[in-house]
């Protein structure tokens, strides 16, 4: 079976690990803190009609005396262009905008009340082909593009935060494109946006043909349903941006990607997961699925010859929480929404019971990453 046909661990973990061990087995790879979510019937009908698998999960907290449960449903989507990236632009975007469409409808059913879609949603994952023509075309406006647009009617229509990672083109500074991700309110008003922080340079594949490291720092945005922030992409494999966005106080942190299985599936299941651990937060990693395939031939620093694809995305989209935890992914395969209650409630639990934030040595920290980006930097290693 070829990798990209292999749909996900926790059905091949069914399909053949004894029942009466299968258990066990979810337990040390998954945690105890999630159940599965029963969803509205009228939502499955809905996935099963429109092609996308639909799941559900809970995470659960202790009922506390002082304060009541702190519940939400984040809506996770993943997805494959719907037209060949050979079509004309604007039918490219807007085959994707009815196909999200369709699917924030479906999470409208279940409840969603904070949705986020996968790293630059809107068009096939270009970068790898070092083209400038005609993918820079997909940029658009942060506050006032059409995708923005699209996307704020969908958060007024549901009463849902509507968080949409853009290629986004700004005007007001030299039409200088950035990797963005767009917070819509649920009002239907722009809240704000956070840029990708971390630029991959893995081989010959360098983002920076396109766009720099980010300059919105590490924002949180407080929403009505709690406070969220936005990972993009390669930021998951640094430790201190995840960090980062926890000391601004983010309840949950979305991680939107676009990445292949030869390149870091193994990773994948980890990073967000150990995030969620050592931040006392919800962490949510999306992924796109499907393979693009492209006119132009190109390479990808790794000596083999050129070729049409950079590689299978490979969903796997789950969610993980501050115990540990973690949902089941998504396909591999598939177009999939994944609905996850959270009761915010576990991050402080969680919190007083590790007290990672409590004894973390940060101001240890801070002066020795001042001394070690000083010029004169020598390492403190004791020789004999």
């Amino acid at each position: 079976m070829a990798a990209s046909q292999f749909e996900s661990l926790e059905e091949t973990l069914e399909k053949y690990i004894p029942l009466d061990e299968l258990k066990e087995v979810r337990r040390i790879l998954f945690g105890e803190g999630t159940k599965m979510l029963e969803l509205p019937q009228c939502a499955q009908e809905a996935a099963r009609q429109r092609d996308f698998q639909l799941l559900g999960c809970q995470f659960g907290a202790a009922r506390e005396q002082l304060r009541p449960p702190h519940t939400i449903r984040v809506g996770l989507v993943q997805n494959a262009v719907v037209l060949p990236t050979s079509a004309p632009i604007m039918d490219q975007i807007d085959a994707l905008h009815r196909r999200i469409g369709d699917i924030v409808e479906v999470a409208a059913m279940c409840g969603v009340n904070i949705v986020c879609f996968q790293e630059a949603w809107t068009m096939p994952f270009a970068f790898c082909t070092r083209e400038k023509v005609p993918w820079t075309e997909f940029a658009e406006s942060a506050e006032e593009g059409h995708t923005t647009r699209f996307c704020q009617k969908l958060a007024e229509k549901y009463n849902m935060v509507v968080v949409s990672p853009i290629l986004e083109r700004d005007e007001s500074h030299g039409a200088t494109l950035w990797n963005t991700a767009v917070v819509v309110s649920n009002s239907g008003r722009v809240l704000g946006k956070s840029r990708k922080n971390h630029i991959p340079r893995v081989g010959d594949f360098n983002e920076s043909t396109y766009y720099m490291e980010g300059d919105t720092g590490h924002r949180v945005f407080q929403t009505q349903f709690g406070r969220i922030a936005v990972n993009i992409c390669y930021g998951r494999h640094h430790p201190l941006n995840w960090l980062m966005y926890s000391v601004n106080s983010a309840e949950i942190i979305f991680n939107p990607s676009a990445t292949i299985g030869g390149l870091s599936e193994p990773m994948w299941p980890i990073e967000a997961r150990n995030a969620a651990i050592a931040n006392h937060c919800f962490t949510c990693a999306i992924n796109r699925i499907g393979t693009e395939h492209f006119e132009s031939e190109f390479t990808s620093g790794d000596g083999k010859k050129a070729h049409h694809d950079f590689g299978h995305f490979y969903g796997s989209s789950y969610v993980a929480a501050p115990d540990g935890s973690r949902s089941p992914g998504l396909s591999r395969t598939r177009d999939g929404l994944l609905v996850a209650e959270l009761d915010l409630n576990l991050n402080r639990q969680i919190s007083d019971k590790w007290g990672f934030k409590m004894t973390g040595r940060y101001d240890m920290y801070a002066k020795e990453l001042a001394e070690a980006v000083n010029e004169n930097f020598t390492p403190n290693i004791v020789k004999e």
